[in-house]
């Protein structure tokens, strides 16, 4: 049966929306280094801390009653998201610390092979059977990373981590299944103390960016909370309005945004070996990409009506 035509323009805001999310998530690589001569860890510490202070302000702009109570009843949620606290915090570390280290290209592999990293958790913590065409994608990206091991002369630990870190972030925010702003708002309150706490060391040890650098560096560093949770919001806004096989496509623009930024305008190094590397990336990803529309085409033949 043809989709209903009211449903159009609500599809087409949660693609602009999860667009933009991406996009948002892509440009950062622009936005970090703004803020030397801050550290990676004093940015992190600035970002969970204004990030808590703006999705509070938004609770209380738009408030969610009960929000709280809900979480705290469904089995396992809070300890879930206490975890995906810990495991965001690297994440958010390891890419603050690699952008402002001219390693834009390797956080953008990080994200490109992401998808075959949750690919991999499914079959390892959710014992899921892979097809075919799965488990191709899988020993292709397998030898990429060992193809750019040997161009990088070390094991690629950015790209691994960011890939591992947000594979195992998205897990555990799929087994709470609750709305961004509310679970962003627990995660940064499990890290604030400790965030703010830093930050008070660094003002007393006289080590501190924050208040003694021009202005406009602290109005950035504050600006990190409004620059991590806007993409959410969108991200938000758009998976509940179209297809998770339209937002796992949409997931690209990211690190496609990322590489561009790092080899034009980072003038980050590309050898031809490391180039042979993210191109056996982009093949493996092809067919994940290629096998999960196939997959979803043929269970929406069997599962719609005519």
């Amino acid at each position: 049966m043809p989709r209903s035509s009211a449903r159009r323009p609500d599809e087409a805001r949660g693609l602009l929306f999860g667009a933009g999310a991406y996009a948002l998530w892509g440009l950062f690589p622009l936005y970090w280094p703004l803020l030397a001569p801050a550290a990676a860890l004093e940015i992190l510490a600035h970002r969970i801390v204004w990030s808590l202070g703006f999705v509070g302000a938004l609770l209380a702009v738009r408030p969610r009653p009960g929000w709280f109570a809900a979480l705290r009843a469904r089995p396992g949620a809070l300890p879930r998201l206490t975890a995906a606290a810990v495991v965001l915090s690297v994440n958010w570390l390891v890419y603050i610390w690699a952008i402002n280290n001219d390693q834009v290209v390797e956080t953008s592999l990080g994200y490109f092979i992401n998808p075959l990293v949750t690919v991999l958790l499914g079959v390892a913590l959710l014992r899921e059977r892979l097809r075919g065409p799965q488990w191709v994608a899988v020993a292709v990206a397998a030898v990429a990373v060992l193809v750019l091991t040997v161009d990088y002369g070390r094991l690629p630990w950015i790209a691994l981590t960011l890939a591992g870190s947000f594979a195992v972030y998205g897990l555990l925010k799929k087994r709470v299944g609750a709305g961004a702003v509310e679970t962003l708002t627990v995660e940064t309150a499990v890290l604030f103390l400790p965030a703010l706490a830093y930050l008070a060391w660094l003002e007393v040890s006289g080590a501190a960016v924050f208040g003694h650098a021009p202005l406009t560096t602290d109005v950035l560093l504050a600006g990190a909370g409004i620059v991590t949770a806007v993409p959410l919001l969108l991200f938000g806004g758009a998976a509940t309005r179209i297809p998770l096989t339209v937002l796992g496509l949409l997931q690209y623009i990211a690190p496609v945004l990322q590489f561009l930024i790092g080899v034009l305008v980072r003038h980050e190094p590309m050898p031809a070996s490391r180039l042979v590397g993210f191109s056996l990336v982009w093949a493996a990803l092809v067919l994940l990409t290629v096998d999960a529309l196939t997959s979803g085409r043929r269970a929406r033949l069997v599962t719609e009506p005519c």
